[in-house]
């Protein structure tokens, strides 16, 4: 509330009100009077503080800072100059509606999901947090930062944090945020422990250069005209009082240096505004005061880390907060989940929601179409250019009675757009290059206002798009427009760039090339000049025809996107044509990337295989690939995904894989389409429940009257899909299995429609009991091979295998045991087993204790061994037999080829 000595008035609100008034010069003898500004905070759902937190000061009368300024109404003045400020925040309207109206700030703001995040550590990342945790499952466990407490006291701190820096990506909501905070403060909600509260932006310092030494007053005065120079000195007095919000770090042009020569200490000093801003971050300019920097995680480099207090990331909108989001968007609870359900259908799309900048151009487009009874409208968008077509289209709707040449303006915001583009730029003058493509004549068209944001200051007047992506968009139309776009040029452009500049521009080049939702917009602009589509579209083929034959990975998944956007089926077959091999070994696939891929794979006529070894593919991407998709079949090496090609599915191996993804892959396993051949999934730690999961699907009949004659053995080594093929299973060696595993392993030997060959479980803790279960499967069917190498194994063990080597069903021919404490009564016991009749093992492994049997046997003429595996013989008497086995050779009862 705010009080005056002796009696009381309403609200911070009211005051504002009145003030106002007084302004107007329509209340007089108000100004005499003498006010303290008591506020109480603005009551919200907000956790308890944790044990600990220690409480801002509490602000009364006799500690709030607004008593120095008692004497005057600049505080107050102050504060209705930043509310004014904000008020653009209060429109959330739709793009280009022609009912655009006050919407309360309040009522349609979503919370960001902010989060603490360690100062050491960031520099490291690389802007896929919410990305990671959503894949790790750990949203819950991280510490929140609510806006209103970024400067809180944290515990055993006795004072609270002055140098703040969020960080975030682009898009994510950064400006919205300080904007946020500034409005909360003016109105008098948050944060009023500052008297007052000063933002500048980046991208507006930029434009002092010609000014290139200047003191801290003078800028003050030069973005707030109300302060004066005597005011300010007396303000600046008290720096505990103040917050500085400088916003937006990665568009400064200027290095930040933060060499204790180069920083200054008293207001007036005049020096390069770069150095304003590191002397305040280093606390030399006006100690005590509180900074809050923000910045995309790509310019974190250019602060000394080293003297920030707090960090924390915006991460977006976690799902809970894109259906609040969409509810308050579409003004209709049932509408806005079913525009949402509708999303996140399309992993695209649905991905692009944790940003809100996205989140408002989805909504936009989407409106029209959710609004449309629903036997009228027609399909939902399925790509990104398909929903930028659509915002297009309400936008050339809402302003379609306005006498103006819409196309015209079009293709002259496209061909700014894309000077921006090539140029790196995204913040247009009015005097310069609007004029120079000819907007400045219209640029207070409600038409152009749907694409352009306006920011003036006492000096300039800037332009910017919405949504970067939005100024691609536009730049990719203006070529469709226009047949003298210059297509040629841009097209050569972006094969000699190497920094992916031009990289959306194209995707949405080729989207808009075959977009089938583009009519909407012909029959309003007129249709889209032909010539130049046709190039486009040849260029598009041709150029994802060397891509995905080539050996640039990074370029073939570029292609990839290209065409996903196209949505044509016809295309991407004539590109990819038939026995096409697709690398992406040891690249970084997001789950965006793998969706694409599954559509891709999906419209193939035959596709041979598919790289991914060494790829760090999470389960989410596992799922990508699968969804929609009959053969996806690893996350890190090879996998074939069409549903009537043949797949040789090799080298999964190191990539990363845990029991998460063993789920999708075992329902790829099953499926009646499968025609996966060979899946290596070394090295992977998938762990006992993950081989159960797999086992699951290995044993399930294909469709067609075929059986599932493949086996998936495990969580690191190989497995055979094919509904064709028999499976040679190998290398499931160091998959972390343990006796608990055996169990479903020894069901899946023993299944009828078990064609395993193979079994490779070595380094495994499978231990004498885990033996004993993969015996009985291995008893019962044709295994042909096993290695349990390194498993534990003893004595206790070699009953059961030396019963495999006799059974009348067995078919093992090669056994390897070496690593494994088996002792003499194990070798004993095995020579058993190899002195049946039923016995077919050729090959056997090295095992330190089998010399003396091995002997034994061979000079009885009871082994049918036809290679004996070389291993370490470290003591003379296993050389000594060794020697004497060679002796043999040439014999009669020599049958063994290879020692």
């Amino acid at each position: 509330m705010i009080t005056r000595r002796g009696s009381s008035f309403p609200t911070t609100q009211a005051w504002i009100s009145r003030l106002r008034k007084l302004m107007d010069g329509k209340m007089d003898g108000l100004v005499n009077h003498k006010y303290v500004v008591v506020i109480q905070e603005y009551p919200r759902e907000r956790p308890t503080k944790t044990q600990g937190e220690q409480a801002d000061p509490p602000q009364t009368a006799g500690t709030s800072w607004t008593l120095m300024y008692e004497a005057s109404n600049l505080h107050e003045t102050h504060r209705l100059t930043v509310s004014e400020s904000t008020r653009p925040l209060d429109d959330q309207r739709p793009s280009g509606d022609p009912h655009k109206g006050a919407v309360g700030l309040e009522t349609q703001y979503t919370e960001l999901m902010v989060i603490k995040q360690d100062i050491k550590d960031e520099l490291a990342k690389d802007g896929k947090t919410q990305e990671r945790l959503e894949e790790e499952g750990t949203t819950m466990n991280c510490e929140r930062v609510w806006t209103e407490h970024l400067f809180k006291r944290r515990p055993k701190s006795k004072t609270p944090f002055k140098i703040i820096v969020v960080s975030g990506v682009a898009g994510i909501g950064k400006t919205f945020l300080v904007q946020k905070i500034m409005s909360d403060w003016a109105r008098g909600t948050q944060y009023q422990r500052f008297a007052f509260v000063f933002l500048f932006n980046f991208r507006e310092l930029n434009l002092l250069n010609n000014e290139p030494q200047m003191s801290l007053t003078a800028l003050i005065e030069r973005h707030y005209k109300h302060l004066t120079h005597d005011k300010l000195i007396e303000i600046l007095q008290k720096p505990e009082s103040l917050l500085f919000i400088l916003d937006g770090l990665e568009e400064y042009k200027h290095k930040l240096d933060f060499k204790d020569s180069h920083l200054c200490s008293r207001p007036d000093d005049e020096v390069p505004v770069h150095i304003l801003v590191t002397s305040l971050v280093s606390q030399t300019l006006l100690k005590g005061c509180s900074v809050l920097i923000t910045s995309r995680p790509t310019a974190l480099e250019s602060l000394d880390m080293e003297r920030v207090d707090g960090f924390v990331e915006i991460v977006g909108f976690f799902p809970e907060q894109r259906l609040m989001y969409f509810k308050k968007f579409f003004g209709d609870a049932d509408v806005g989940t079913k525009a949402l359900q509708c999303m996140e259908g399309n992993i695209i799309l649905y991905s692009m929601c944790v940003s809100p900048s996205y989140c408002w151009i989805i909504c936009s487009a989407l409106k029209s179409h959710f609004m449309t009874p629903e036997e009228e409208r027609g399909a939902a968008p399925r790509t990104v250019t398909e929903i930028f077509v659509m915002f297009l289209h309400n936008i050339l709707t809402n302003h379609r009675q306005e006498d103006e040449d819409q196309r015209r303006i079009l293709i002259s915001l496209g061909k700014m757009a894309y000077y921006g583009v090539d140029n790196r730029t995204h913040v247009f003058n009015k005097k310069q290059e609007m004029s120079t493509f000819g907007l400045q004549p219209v640029q207070s068209s409600s038409f152009l206002s749907g694409f352009l944001h306006r920011q003036s200051t006492l000096e300039h007047t800037t332009y910017t798009f919405y949504q970067f992506t939005l100024q691609e968009f536009m730049a990719a139309c203006s070529f469709h427009l226009d047949p003298s776009g210059g297509v040629e040029e841009l097209l050569k452009k972006r094969d000699s760039c190497k920094g992916g500049r031009f990289e959306i521009v194209t995707r949405f080049l080729a989207g808009l090339a075959w977009c089938p939702v583009l009519k909407m917009v012909e029959g309003i602009l007129g249709e889209f000049e032909g010539t130049t589509t046709q190039r486009i579209q040849e260029w598009v083929k041709q150029k994802a025809k060397q891509a995905l034959r080539g050996g640039d990975q990074s370029e073939a998944l570029r292609v990839c996107h290209w065409l996903y956007e196209t949505q044509n089926e016809e295309v991407i077959r004539d590109t990819t044509g038939k026995d096409l091999e697709m690398n992406f070994r040891s690249m970084t696939l997001s789950p965006p990337d793998c969706a694409v891929l599954a559509s891709v794979i999906s419209c193939c006529g035959e596709l041979k295989e598919l790289g991914l070894s060494g790829t760090p593919v999470t389960p989410k991407c596992i799922r990508r690939l699968t969804k929609g998709l009959t053969l996806v079949l690893c996350v890190l090496l090879s996998v074939c995904l069409s549903s009537l090609v043949s797949l040789l599915l090799h080298r999964l191996d190191s990539c990363v894989l845990t029991s998460a993804c063993c789920s999708a892959l075992s329902s790829v396993l099953s499926s009646p389409n499968s025609r996966l051949t060979y899946l290596n999934l070394d090295n992977n730690n998938l762990g006992d429940s993950g081989a159960r999961q797999l086992s699951e699907g290995l044993r399930i009949k294909r469709g067609r009257g075929g059986v599932c004659e493949s086996l998936v053995l495990c969580v690191l080594l190989s497995v055979c899909l094919s509904s064709l093929v028999s499976l040679l299973l190998h290398r499931l060696n160091s998959c972390g299995l343990t006796l608990a595993c055996c169990s479903a392993l020894s069901s899946v030997l023993s299944s009828p429609n078990s064609q395993l060959t193979a079994l490779d479980v070595d380094d495994n803790n499978l231990g004498d009991s885990g033996a004993h279960q993969l015996s009985e499967g291995l008893r019962i069917k044709r295994g042909r091979g096993g290695v349990l190498d390194s498993c534990g194994l003893t004595s206790a063990c070699c009953s059961a295998l030396s019963s495999v080597l006799s059974s009348p069903n067995s078919q093992l021919t090669y056994l390897n045991l070496d690593n494994n404490n088996l002792g003499d009564l194990g070798a004993h016991q095995l020579s058993g087993g190899l002195r049946s009749d039923n016995c077919k093992l050729e090959t056997l492994g090295p095992m330190t204790h089998f010399w003396d049997e091995l002997e034994l046997q061979v000079r009885s003429r009871n082994v049918r061994l036809r290679s004996l595996k070389h291993c370490m013989m470290t003591t003379w008497r296993q050389k000594s037999i060794r020697k004497r086995l060679w002796g043999l050779k040439g014999s009669s009862l020599w049958r063994i080829q290879t020692l």
